[in-house]
């Protein structure tokens, strides 16, 4: 796979013809000491992270290159946390980069 940066590209260039998705990606990011565990959410061609900061400028991505992208979740958007429906998933989040996954 390539970086994070692109694959995080290649996700909010898929999800922004989808409003009816939302991907939950889940992982570690580098921390003084050791590792800590971060959820980003990727929406109509947006990511936003539920964990960490971000950098307030869209154009850089959404999590350092060190990170580590475990799992993805496909889920029904828009996101309703009161009654959250998973499309897909746990998986590999290279599985989401082809939009015939996408359902």
């Amino acid at each position: 796979m390539g970086t994070v940066a692109a694959l995080l590209s290649q996700l909010e260039a898929i999800s922004s013809g989808r409003a009816d998705r939302v991907v939950r990606l889940t992982g570690m990011l580098p921390v003084q000491g050791g590792e800590e565990a971060f959820e980003l959410l990727i929406f109509r061609g947006f990511s936003s992270s539920v964990s960490h900061p971000t950098a307030f400028d869209p154009d850089q991505p959404a999590l350092p290159a060190e990170a580590r992208v475990l799992e993805a979740e496909l889920l029904q958007g828009p996101l309703n946390p009161a009654a959250e429906q998973r499309l897909a998933g746990p998986m590999a989040p290279e599985q989401l980069l082809d939009p015939a996954a996408w359902g």
